[in-house]
């Protein structure tokens, strides 16, 4: 016998066996209820004060009988049905209410957020067992991206309410009507390209939630995501439970199947709870901006040390978030002559991620090692090292290509190259040194990656100058120098000599270059115009030759006078 799904506490053994006789019942495609089973469902609503309702399918069967409260009902989780943007689910929801009001709010937004076929309330006579009036209401295809339903008048409940007309029809004319706007829009001929909105909740400026805003986007298009809308809400704080309002969300959720979409990106960090209430309330695909930047750091890995550090950061991400709502979970596994239940299928989860955690961490203690050898060759070769550093997508690699004739990959935009890259310099007056390209720094770089990536910023600390690249084309320039020096100072490098460079004043008005000269001193370059690059060569030979002058007076032994 099927699940009787909902509140059934209290109900009585004769009832529930009515209620399970639901589900031998057929009704015809074309009917919306049968009014044999709408009085049914009426009589057995007011004998147990509870509301009660069907889920009924294209054919005509009865697919979920549920039993709610006196003041509401829930739809369980409808997995076996299909999600897919530009059409419905496929079922149909009839159910009961006490008050005279009709279709509620809460009605409206599950047929919204669970794309039913339709919705329909029938409520009861006062002091009767029987029907009264009934409502109906569908997905309006076109309709404001916010009320994307049609809601039919009140009107009283008879025979031809609920076998008249032609449900089916209705119901196929209004999905194919949604699979023709699917199909006009642009992203329907990209169909590899996943589609998201951009979600930010913040308790400061507005202004400064939009810069963030910005670059999540630029994160996006960068990692190959589609951005549909971005939703934007400032709160005095952040909701504990969902970070923003569950109204909020709700509308959020609208604008997502407005636009087809099934992914939300939130700017803020998601703790493990957060994510796990934000995805039962809306059954969506939820990351955070954390995640984005672990996924686009995944694409970029080429070495195998690139990805053994993003798959560490991964795994450290993940772990504190290994939920599911998965009833499968629960069972237990035990080996056999095992005393007690076991490990669940969550903790075994739970116990593989730390066992692989642990030997990634002993390979990068590997990698570690090896370049700790490779510093001390380098030492020995008294060979100077220029590390170039700066925010991603300022032009790093395009600076060490043109400084040294190399063909690093440099790309216009976030984390082209995760991998450092070193080659030799040498300079007009027989200077040598190697210049190293690192990975691109970012504004509040998740922890996670900076401890996986501990070996690679590792080799920021053997050198003798760094060269800090600076976007000057764009707008939020002066923020990444800040998170770039900020973190540098976290890194405890700030010892280290500093050369701040400008790149890209091809782009930018000679006055804009000369206010962040005057404010923050540097050199400007154009790293794709190799001429100017003289002052900077200029500078890094007097730099070096100073600090080579320096190390050999104190390597120099002192003469020792004889009587």
């Amino acid at each position: 016998m099927k699940t009787i799904f909902g509140e059934t506490t209290g109900l009585k053994p004769s009832q529930i066996k009515r209620l399970e006789a639901f589900y031998r019942k057929r009704i015809p495609p074309m009917h919306l209820l049968s009014w044999d089973m709408a009085r049914d469902l009426c009589a057995l609503s007011a004998e147990t004060g509870k509301q009660i309702g069907v889920l009924v399918d294209r054919q005509g069967r009865i697919a979920f009988v549920l039993v709610g409260d006196h003041e509401r009902i829930v739809i369980p989780e409808l997995k076996e049905y299909r999600r897919v943007a530009g059409r419905l689910c496929g079922l149909r929801f009839v159910h009961t209410h006490f008050s005279p009001g009709g279709l509620t709010t809460d009605d409206l937004t599950d047929l919204s957020l669970l794309r039913l076929d339709l919705i329909a309330v029938i409520t009861l006579q006062a002091g009767a067992a029987l029907p009264h009036r009934a409502q109906m209401a569908h997905i309006l295809p076109g309709a404001d991206p916010l009320k994307p339903y049609r809601v039919q008048p009140l009107e009283a409940a008879h025979s031809t309410f609920f076998e008249s007309g032609d449900c089916l029809d209705t119901i196929l004319a209004i999905e194919a009507e949604l699979v023709r706007q699917s199909e006009q829009r642009p992203d329907f001929q990209q169909p590899n390209r996943e589609a998201a909105i951009l979600v930010s909740v913040s308790t400061g400026p507005k202004a400064q939630a939009l810069e963030s805003l910005d670059e999540l986007e630029e994160l996006a298009t960068s990692s190959g995501i589609k951005v549909a809308d971005r939703f934007l809400q400032v709160r005095s704080h952040a909701d504990p439970r969902f970070l923003l309002g569950a109204g909020k969300l709700q509308e959020l959720t609208l604008k997502a199947l407005h636009h087809g979409v099934g992914l939300l990106i939130f700017d803020q960090e998601l703790n493990p709870s957060q994510l796990r209430s934000i995805t039962d309330a809306i059954s969506m695909k939820v990351i955070d901006r954390t995640q984005l930047i672990l996924d686009l750091f995944a694409q970029r890995a080429r070495s195998r040390e690139g990805k053994l550090q993003v798959e560490l950061a991964q795994l450290k991400y993940m772990l504190p978030r290994l939920v599911t709502k998965n009833t499968a979970m629960s069972r237990l596994t035990g080996g056999i002559g095992g005393r007690g239940p076991g490990e669940t299928k969550l903790e075994i989860n739970r116990r593989r991620a730390r066992e692989r955690i642990h030997r990634l961490e002993q390979a990068l203690i590997e990698v570690s090692r090896q370049r700790k050898q490779q510093k001390s060759q380098r030492s020995r070769m008294r060979l100077p090292i220029i590390s170039i550093i700066g925010y991603t997508n300022a032009g790093k690699s395009t600076l060490l290509n043109t400084l040294t004739h190399s063909q690093v990959l440099a790309e216009q935009r976030m984390f082209a190259t995760l991998d450092p890259s070193s080659r030799r310099l040498r300079f007009p007056q027989d200077i040598e040194a190697i210049i190293t390209d690192t990975v691109g720094f970012i504004k509040d770089l998740p922890k996670d990656l900076q401890v996986a990536f501990r070996a690679t910023l590792e080799e920021l600390e053997s050198a003798t100058i760094l060269l800090h690249v600076i976007d000057i084309s764009n707008e939020r320039c002066e923020s990444q120098l800040a998170s770039v020096e900020r973190i540098v100072a976290d890194l405890g490098l700030n010892h280290i000599p500093m050369l701040r460079i400008w790149n890209k004043i091809d782009r930018v008005h000679p006055e804009t270059v000369s206010f962040h000269l005057s404010r923050h001193g540097g050199i400007p370059v154009s790293a794709i115009q190799r001429k100017t690059l003289v002052p900077l060569i200029e500078t890094l030979t007097q730099m070096l030759d100073l600090q080579r002058k320096s190390a050999l007076s104190e390597d120099r032994d002192p003469i020792l006078l004889s009587d």
